[in-house]
């Protein structure tokens, strides 16, 4: 069963048991206040829907996205840095919850992504990216500092010293780049990108959904932590997994040697 909810600038089709977000503001998907207020709502619909299992995010035509509309914030005059800070605020919250909610979140890179859009790229759990696709940071280009958690999430991926180096030069980086650069996990033909991705959700669907949103909240932790309290944390997390129906079936199942049924 497909249901699809088209938004002015983006659309949500649920197959089943994965939601597919498809930024669609042609031609560059570029962000507005609309989109990012838009993507919100979206991703916290996700998050809440428990039919909903593993999620995948990706942008129409040839571009993922190229970040924020810049023509409309010249356009929005002494009002344009208020405007700027309710799209970074509207955004960071559709991020905040991309990243913590519990279902798998995949990022299929279909093109350029630039600005907030490479940031946006950033939060998935795994990020395939097709063969064209590129990567820059464009942020000074404008006269302008990055946002999007991009200074969060792109040190922790690929180290500060290059971070740094896209952030003040907005170096391009192509599809391979990225993945030498451990941005993506993958990189695979144009045509063969949503089948892929498709193809990797409906695998996530039907594993554990609450162990995974346990991944990602130790993972979050992780940078902030010392050894003893990362350790502490995961001997809390595993031992609570394990009083979890999903957990009781699949050490269940391990042991009977068979597949396990996750709920």
């Amino acid at each position: 069963m497909t249901t699809t909810s088209e938004h002015s600038t983006l659309n949500l089709t649920i197959t089943d048991s994965i939601a597919t977000i498809t930024l669609n503001r042609p031609k560059v998907n570029g962000m507005n206040i609309t989109m990012v207020k838009e993507l919100g709502i979206v991703a916290k619909q996700c998050a809440d829907d428990e039919k909903i299992r593993a999620v995948i995010l990706t942008g129409s035509g040839a571009f993922f996205s190229a970040g924020g509309d810049v023509k409309a914030m010249a356009a929005g005059g002494d009002d344009a840095s208020a405007i700027l800070k309710e799209m970074a605020d509207s955004l960071h919250e559709a991020i905040s919850s991309f990243a913590r909610m519990s279902k798998p979140v995949i990022v299929g890179v279909n093109g350029m992504a630039a600005g907030g859009g490479l940031s946006l790229a950033m939060i998935g759990d795994i990020v395939v990216a097709g063969e064209s696709a590129s990567f820059t940071m464009a942020y000074t280009a404008a006269g302008l500092t990055p946002d999007g958690s991009s200074t969060y999430f792109l040190p922790r991926i690929i180290g500060q010293r290059r971070t740094i180096e896209l952030a003040l030069t907005n170096r391009k980086l192509t599809a391979n780049d990225a993945l030498d650069w451990h941005m993506v996990n993958q990189v695979v033909p144009d045509d063969q990108l949503m089948p892929t991705v498709m193809g990797l959700a409906a695998k996530l669907a039907q594993g554990p959904t609450d162990a995974y949103g346990g991944i990602k909240k130790l993972m979050l932790s992780t940078f902030n932590n010392t050894l003893e309290e990362q350790m502490e944390l995961e001997g809390k997390a595993i031992s609570e997994r394990l009083n979890t129906p999903n957990g009781k079936e699949g050490v269940k199942a391990f042991s009977e040697k068979r597949r396990p049924t996750f709920i």
